[in-house]
């Protein structure tokens, strides 16, 4: 019964991502395939597992950096098979300065820093309020020695 409830909620968190990926296509460049729902769903798994292997305590800045570093690779991963192993051809950035064999370019990764931070709230959230996990909360990483000197001098 455990297993069933986990598969189901995996699934669930799957298609959410599936389709907040296929949207974004959408937005960006009017079009979208089926890959691209089964890549997302990857993504956003993997940003929810993020909290899973981590502490709540790891600073917010850190959990986004490794999101956006782990949807790069899965991206490339994808990438090679989907377009250079089965030829879809389903992007191509190979136009794009510093891209790895067409399949990621540092431009789309700039892009996947906010994507990652909205999918990790996202994803705490879903869990907070239809699975009954933890209320998230999140450590911004910002020390109390430079609250006080940079955010929130004292006053006098």
């Amino acid at each position: 019964m455990r297993m069933l409830k986990l598969f189901g909620k995996y699934s669930f968190l799957f298609d959410i991502g599936g389709v907040l990926y296929v949207l974004i296509e959408l937005i960006w460049r009017d079009w979208s395939h089926w890959t691209m729902f089964a890549l997302g769903g990857l993504c956003f798994v993997m940003l929810g597992l993020i909290n899973e292997v981590l502490q709540w305590d790891t600073p917010l800045w850190q959990q986004v950096w490794i999101g956006t570093i782990g949807i790069t690779a899965l991206e490339f991963l994808t990438g090679c098979i989907v377009n250079l192993w089965l030829g879809w051809g389903v992007w191509d950035y190979s136009g794009m300065p510093g891209n790895v064999l067409g399949q990621i370019c540092p431009q789309y990764m700039v892009l996947w820093v906010p994507v990652s931070l909205i999918g990790i709230v996202l994803d705490d959230w879903i869990r907070y309020c239809f699975f009954g996990e933890g209320r998230p909360r999140y450590n911004i990483g910002v020390t109390r020695y430079s609250k006080k000197i940079i955010w929130l001098p004292e006053r006098r």
